[in-house]
């Protein structure tokens, strides 16, 4: 043998290797619908059984793509494909349709599953045992099938299934953040995956794999554009771009919104005013709508940002927000579309605590709403921070319908570089108590309309899409989406077992993995909130990037966006006092809530320095000092990074090694920052309190100067544009 030819046949080989690495890679881009194959022949076998034939006639487009997902699903799973019949056999037939599609089984669909839920059930047909997924309407059985294939996926039995679920909120919408140049405002996983160059004529098949995986947890909308909206999206030129993504869409019954800029007659349309009570402006608002749902028949509305950080509104002409928001839900009704009105806004000439503006802008107009208007609610008061308490109006408006808004995007909570599963931050929101219409009055009842029943009903999520092979650019990160589609369907899921499914799901069914990793993920929030803002601290990241710490902040334009104007610590303590004797913000609230939180006997130490300014000397419950229980919590959080990549260092060979390593990576990063959080702040807040760090504690890596001087350039989610938040 020539060394030649053994030099090629070592570079076939290692080629060979390389192809058989990649097809056992995993980039992650399938999501939670990897339909992993079930290697256990016994279980697959079973399962194969239950299900060799299947009846299932799709006419629709909507039950075409349901019949190709549950093939698709059954193909990858259990290498297998069931046999199309039309005569039930017993035992081992499979029935999926409509009343109408399925006329001939006279199958009858049972009440209270509305015109989205769906009934999975063993029962009996013509005195045969079959399976059935049976619902009023196309989309219902699509989220049929999307959650038997989950059942399979997690390896549930299938042979006495009695499974009825519909959705508690009616509007389940993301709301994407990406601009027309395709940057993405806080976004951290690429660029926007809506490549407007190319439509319309392109249609990317990632256009088709974000519209399913939306539909296998239930959300129903899709906001494309950003909040700081661009008035050229309401051009011809993008609405036949718009058509496009919308026909994609239909068929997984999402309906796309907009995010409209107020002053859009003004910009786009020539006029001299966007005055929302001038009859030329509602004239050209209602011709714009006609416009739209000619090229969007089902078009679902408009979500705006009015009045807030410098973006124009109804108040920009002296006119109120229930102004601007009837005026256009007026031109919208006739297509039956709604109005999301944003109720982020603050505004700097208001010497008064940013946390309470919302509330009193819009507590005034409960009730002054047309009834095809929700006000967007973000679930703290002031901004998506680690943890905040719920935000006020919830409860205070009960004759306005009322939209939650959680953040996905983890603009506060380490972009996509930290693992942190966001559920139990959603779940504590939303269980929150407010009191409002008495005890167990949660946030999650005032959501699905359980005090006032003609009101509709909503939550957004704002999304962490992006044009990443893995969608959110950490394969941790695709957990939030999920879980936000489980709790918009049905607020009151729990978190472990959404992370349980989403788990089985994505990676493997394998106890030794599934369970160490779980309690991972319901630990992470927790451990974050630690090593960034224990104890009730806020909003002390970076200026403009929001990216790393930065409770030094004192010079940012304007009062309220400075760290140092949320932490106010001083020789004499730390923290905002908003009781009685500070800003009042607590008046707000339910007199339950506001006794609970004023009083320092009963006030969580999870919220003590978002309410109270304490001394650093304060007694806490623990037995530290106040400053004792800061530095604990700091260290606390980052050492539960260490422990986390501990954990999952261990997971080396239950999962694909491709994700298994980018997560390790992230997770060394991860506890790089964590560790520059911990010390930064340590270091800033002991100038104030003049007291040492224990010995017990690592001392930190560099001085205070040190981490002042940090700059960090071309941060990711800056959006093109100064807008500090959104």
């Amino acid at each position: 043998m020539t060394k030649y030819s053994l030099k090629n046949r070592c570079l076939l080989v290692l080629l060979l290797l390389a192809v058989i690495n990649q097809a056992h890679a995993d980039n992650g881009y399938k999501l939670w619908l990897e339909y992993n194959r079930i290697t256990a022949p016994q279980q697959a076998a079973v399962y194969k059984q239950q299900l060799a034939y299947f009846i299932f006639p799709a006419a629709s487009d909507q039950l075409k793509a349901a019949k190709t997902e549950l093939l698709t699903g059954l193909d990858g799973m259990l290498s297998f494909i069931p046999r199309d019949t039309k005569a039930i056999i017993s035992g081992q037939t499979f029935i999926v349709g409509t009343p109408r599609s399925l006329k001939s089984l006279s199958i009858v669909v049972p009440d209270g599953i509305g015109s989205e839920g769906y009934l999975i059930k063993t029962t009996l047909i013509n005195q045969q045992k079959c399976t059935i997924i049976i619902a009023n309407t196309d989309v219902g059985v699509l989220y049929g099938v999307f959650n038997f294939l989950k059942l399979i996926q997690i390896h549930q039995p299938i042979n006495r299934l009695d499974i009825s679920d519909h959705p508690h909120i009616m509007y389940r919408v993301l709301d994407h953040w990406d601009n027309l140049n395709r940057s993405v405002e806080r976004g951290y996983a690429g660029s926007s995956i809506w490549n407007w160059h190319k439509l319309p004529g392109i249609v990317d098949q990632r256009y088709i794999d974000y519209a399913r995986a939306n539909a296998s947890v239930g959300i129903n909308g899709s906001v494309i554009n950003n909040v700081n909206a661009d008035a050229l999206i309401l051009s011809p030129q993008y609405l036949i771009k718009i058509q496009t993504l919308a026909n994609v869409f239909r068929v997984y019954g999402i309906k796309i919104y907009l995010s409209v800029k107020f002053s859009s007659p003004v910009d786009l349309g020539g006029l001299k005013t966007a005055d929302p009570l001038d009859a030329t402006v509602k004239k050209w608002w209602a011709d714009k709508a006609d416009e739209i749902y000619h090229y969007i028949p089902d078009f679902g509305g408009f979500l705006v940002k009015a009045n807030s950080e410098g973006q124009p509104g109804p108040q920009t002409y002296g006119r109120t927000h229930a102004d601007g928001a009837n005026m256009l839900a007026d031109v919208l009704a006739p297509h039956h579309g709604i109005v999301m009105w944003r109720a982020f806004v603050y505004d700097n000439n208001v010497p008064d605590d940013r946390s309470k503006q919302a509330y009193n802008e819009f507590k005034p107009f409960d009730g002054k709403f047309r009834d095809n208007v929700i006000i967007q609610v973000k679930n703290g008061p002031i901004d998506f921070q680690p943890r905040e308490p719920f935000h006020p109006l919830f409860g205070a408006m009960p004759n306005t319908s009322l939209m939650m808004e959680f953040q996905l995007t983890q603009e506060y909570l380490g972009f996509s570089t930290h693992l942190v599963y966001e559920a139990p931050l959603f779940a504590e929101c939303l269980q929150a108590d407010t009191y409002t219409q008495g005890k167990g009055s949660t946030v999650s009842r005032v959501l699905q309309g359980d005090f006032n029943k003609k009101l509709i009903t909503g939550m957004a999520g704002v999304a962490n899409i992006g044009s990443d092979l893995n969608w959110c650019g950490h394969p941790f990160a695709q957990a939030n989406w999920y879980a936000f589609g489980r709790m918009a369907w049905n607020p009151d899921q729990s978190p472990a077992a959404i992370a349980d499914d989403w788990l089985k799901m994505t990676f493997t069914n394998d106890a030794g993995f599934v369970s160490p990793v779980k309690r991972l993920m319901l630990e992470s929030r927790e451990n974050t909130v630690n090593y960034m803002t224990p104890l009730g601290l806020h909003h002390i990241m970076g200026v403009s990037t929001h990216y790393g710490p930065g409770p030094w902040v004192d010079n940012a334009g304007r009062p309220d966006w400075n760290a140092t104007y949320y932490h106010k610590a001083d020789s004499a303590g730390i923290g905002f006092n908003r009781t009685s004797t500070g800003s009042n913000a607590l008046s707000q609230y339910a007199p339950e809530v506001k006794a609970n939180w004023e009083n320092l006997q009963t006030c969580p130490d999870e919220y003590l320095l978002w309410f109270h300014h304490l001394s650093w000397t304060y007694k806490m419950r623990s037995g530290k000092s106040l400053w004792d229980e800061i530095v604990h919590h700091y260290y606390m959080g980052a050492d539960s990074v260490k422990q986390m990549t501990l954990t999952w260092n261990k997971m080396q060979g239950k999962v694909d090694a491709e994700r298994f390593t980018e997560v390790q990576q992230l997770m060394q990063t991860q506890l790089a920052e964590a560790t520059t959080w911990r010390d930064a702040c340590v270091l800033y807040f002991q100038t104030f309190s003049k007291m040492p760090i224990e010995a017990i504690y690592a001392k930190p890596e560099h001085p205070l100067p040190y981490y002042k001087g940090m700059k960090f350039y071309y941060v990711p989610g800056i959006g093109g544009n100064n807008y500090m938040t959104n």
